[in-house]
């Protein structure tokens, strides 16, 4: 049982957070945040492949169609999702700020949420904007990143955004290192099959037949359409596998209960979900945050993929690992692989160049994002301690060129090591599709 109705959510650590904003009813204002740094306007009427149900009318960006809602959701409101373009700072900064300008008619709803990328390459979870004032957090960010959810009326009147100004700067001394976790936080859950074959989910995925990727009760946690960026490690009776987080629920949608600051339910222990304490213990009446009557205690849906996989035949207790809050963070990585210059005779990974010129001769390289964006994990070795190297949480497209010296072929390999492809010298991809890639051998 998913329902992906979000509407506030706890702050993570990165940035100090501050919206400007006038709208009351369907009146449309203006109000300009003051800042000294970097300033930039989001390209509203540009769509990208993450967004779900939203339209530039020509003047503000509204819900394309108000029958559509995403399918786990029992909310049956017109429902759009907006997630903008990464923006890169020329320097960290640890404020942000959004200036808003948007029609709110009664019963919609129209909610700006950011994040960043921290110093250590992990992205904070998503922070609503509040309305008035800001907030000081703990860590400074490289990149900044809005996302916009739209909410039609029970009547179909439809919210709009014209307009959307965000900034970023130095404000309030951030803490001297990052308040990191040595490691991922772990919680033994109660995990339900979420089916659905054929509906969407909250970021806009279609759900496939043997799909594999998991929901979680808040939307602070909701990796965009295609993204690893919040994934979990689930492991069941058979096996553990690594899935996005790309729905909200079960049951709640405000419940974070892996984070040390709930954004609601703060009574509660951090790792045991609402749902798990209303239905052990009667917790708030042995209702969920809609008062319903909450009938098992999931934290967890997982797609059926995903379900199967970890050797679940029937709902049940699973261990989960929230990738994200660890200091390892939750992207792409390689075991055995620290950070170096690429053009070393060692295998290592870096931020990419954005063209291609740092994948050296002697190299297989591969690129967290399409046309050799993102970092660049660069092989140099054919194996890593005799064996196959093991990739982490690589879930959608990316990015390889073929740089090797000997006429050696790379190979891209499954989680059985069978070979998905193998890759020429002097071969590469702009838009390789990583997700059902575990394993690679360099040469």
């Amino acid at each position: 049982m998913t329902i992906p109705l979000y509407k506030r959510a706890a702050l993570g650590a990165a940035a100090v957070l501050a919206v400007t904003t006038v709208t009351t009813g369907a009146i449309t204002g203006t109000a300009q945040a003051a800042t000294s740094g970097a300033r930039w306007t989001e390209n509203l009427s540009h769509t990208q492949s993450s967004d779900f149900n939203v339209a530039w009318t020509g003047r503000a960006l509204t819900v394309k169609d108000g029958r559509v809602h995403a399918s786990t959701s029992q909310d049956t409101r017109g429902y759009g999702l907006d997630v903008l373009p990464e923006h890169s700072l020329a320097t960290p900064a640890n404020e942000v700020a959004v200036t808003v300008t948007a029609a709110r008619p009664a019963g919609s709803d129209a909610q700006v949420d950011v994040r960043g990328l921290g110093l250590n390459g992990i992205w904070t979870q998503w922070i609503p904007a509040a309305a008035t004032g800001s907030t000081s957090l703990s860590e400074s960010v490289t990149t900044v990143q809005a996302r916009i959810t739209l909410r039609d009326s029970a009547q179909g009147a439809a919210p709009t955004i014209s307009n959307l100004i965000l900034s970023a700067d130095n404000g309030a001394a951030a803490d001297a290192a990052p308040n990191l976790a040595p490691a991922s936080v772990s919680y033994q859950v109660y995990a339900t099959r979420e089916g659905l074959v054929g509906g969407t989910t909250a970021n806009g995925h279609v759900i496939q037949s043997n799909d594999h990727f998991v929901a979680l009760p808040s939307g602070t946690a909701l990796s965009p359409n295609g993204s690893g960026s919040y994934s979990v490690q689930v492991c069941g009776p058979s096996r553990c596998e690594t899935a996005p987080v790309w729905d909200v629920g079960p049951w709640n949608t405000r419940d974070n209960y892996w984070d040390a600051s709930r954004a609601e339910f703060t009574n509660l222990p951090q790792g045991e979900p609402e749902a798990q304490a209303a239905y052990q213990s009667g917790y708030n009446g042995g209702l969920d945050q809609f008062g319903r009557h909450v009938s098992n205690p999931a934290g967890i849906d997982l797609a059926d993929g995903t379900f199967y996989n970890v050797g679940l035949n029937n709902n049940g207790w699973v261990t989960v690992t929230y990738l994200w809050t660890g200091g390892g963070g939750s992207g792409p990585s390689v075991t055995g692989m620290g950070q170096c210059a690429t053009s070393s005779a060692a295998d290592c990974w870096n931020t990419a160049a954005g063209n291609g010129s740092d994948c050296h001769s002697g190299h297989f390289c591969i690129y967290t994002g399409t046309n050799y964006s993102g970092k660049v994990f660069s092989f140099y070795h054919c194996k890593y301690n005799g064996g196959d190297w093991a990739l982490q949480n690589w879930l959608s497209a990316g990015s390889y060129i073929n740089d090797n010296s000997g006429g050696t072929d790379a190979y891209t390999k499954d989680q059985n090591h069978n070979v998905i492809t193998a890759t020429a010298p002097g071969s590469r991809s702009t838009n390789y599709n990583f997700n059902p890639v575990y394993f690679v051998q360099a040469c």
